[in-house]
């Protein structure tokens, strides 16, 4: 591990602290041309003593503004002390758990979620296409799996590009050569000659995992240039650890970006996602009338707040990678301990190896049952599945109350 390593309490509380006493002090220093200020004391009052030992609270309270990509070079310095430990937490995300070579080879920057992440890239290809490839919007094509997430769809909207589902499955929840054909075939007709590919690590619903290799295959067979995105938004930082055999992360070649999401498994605030890029890619979302921003904007979302970097970095630095793998490796026996449950009494389920998600078929499950435990179901219309998500507050004592009523 280059960047991840477990620091006492004292040792967050005193990094946090010296980033915050590099940021600006609207007390102490009068800075006249932001359009910011730390949180209103008329409703949030400070609490002195109670902050001085509250990093986080502190951070929020101060209110760092980390518009822009602190990766690319210059920022604005009026908040360069938290700036340092957002760059600290990319280099970690993309080094230590994705497996890229060196911080010095990524950019990237804490989102507002996975959505905003996932349309960040799609944005950053569609750009590309047009500029470097002089691809019309109608010939760009977004490629993904029927189990993927919205934000797909939500891309290719916003886009104005068109999105094609690839058939999966519904045994394993895994994607076919064939059915990457038949979409290539059909956005192919519609006009598309350049496509941006989009493989699930862990997809929201199911937990199913894509493998790129059948997406390269098809595309490199028939010319078609296209550039490759994992969305890790929800298995990020968890199938890492799972040990399973994979070549969604930045050891491959073929991936360009990788979505995360750190307010589902490592239970940050939400509106925390992490957007990561090779090197050379953030330039094709520069928008050049941010002059007035300092190393201009390239991000979907612009200004956005500080603490939510800060919360993510303290968190993975109080377990560690070890705490982190023991983590996720309580949370796996669970999940198979309620498979064991689920096989030995013959109800129908699905769930990848590598997955803390259990989805249970309405044939094993009556609606009632699943309205009281909370499971989600694939529809709230006409439901076929519903879901267990094993989270820390998901104990094996609560999944036995489950067990008992099915």
């Amino acid at each position: 591990m280059q960047f991840w390593k477990k620091l006492t309490p004292e040792q967050i509380h005193q990094q946090v602290f010296e980033a915050l006493g590099k940021n600006v002090d609207y007390k102490e220093r009068l800075p006249l041309g932001l359009p910011a200020s730390h949180l209103d004391e008329k409703v949030f009052t400070p609490q002195g003593a109670m902050l001085r030992e509250a990093p986080f609270l502190s951070t929020l309270v101060q209110n760092p503004n980390h518009i822009g990509c602190h990766t690319l070079g210059d920022s604005e310095s009026f908040f360069a002390g938290t700036q340092e430990i957002e760059r600290e937490l990319i280099a970690l995300c993309a080094v230590d758990i994705l497996n890229g070579a060196q911080a010095g080879d990524f950019d990237g920057y804490v989102a507002s979620g996975g959505t905003e992440a996932n349309i960040q890239a799609m944005w950053i290809y569609r750009n590309y296409f047009m500029r470097e490839r002089g691809a019309q919007q109608a010939e760009i094509a977004i490629l993904c799996s029927e189990d993927a997430h919205y934000s797909m769809h939500k891309a290719a909207n916003l886009l104005g590009v068109k999105g094609y589902a690839v058939e999966i499955s519904p045994e394993d929840r895994s994607i076919r050569s064939g059915g990457i054909r038949k979409a290539v075939e059909q956005a192919q007709a519609a006009g598309a000659k350049y496509f941006i590919v989009v493989c699930n690590m862990m997809t929201t619903m199911f937990g199913s995992v894509d493998h790129p290799e059948p997406y390269i295959k098809v595309l490199e067979a028939a010319g078609l240039p296209f550039k490759l995105h994992v969305d890790g938004a929800y298995g990020g930082f968890f199938f890492p650890f799972s040990k399973i055999e994979h070549t969604l992360d930045f050891s491959n070649p073929k991936v360009t970006s990788i979505t995360l999401d750190a307010h589902k498994m490592v239970q940050a605030p939400y509106g925390t996602g992490l957007f990561l890029i090779r090197k050379g890619w953030m330039k094709y979302t520069y928008t050049e009338e941010a002059k007035y921003v300092q190393g201009l904007d390239a991000t979907l979302s612009g200004s956005r707040s500080g603490a939510n970097a800060i919360s993510v970095w303290m968190i993975l630095m109080t377990y560690g990678p070890h705490g982190w793998f023991e983590k996720i490796h309580i949370l796996k026996y669970r999940t198979e301990w309620l498979c064991q449950q689920l096989t030995g009494r013959g109800v129908k389920y699905y769930r990848h190896p590598g997955s803390n998600i259990v989805t249970i078929h309405k044939s094993g499950i009556s609606s009632d049952t699943a309205a009281q435990f909370g499971l989600v179901p694939d529809s709230h219309i006409d439901p076929t599945w519903y879901k267990v998500v094993v989270m820390d507050h998901v104990t094996v004592d609560a999944l036995s109350q489950l067990v008992e009523a099915l």
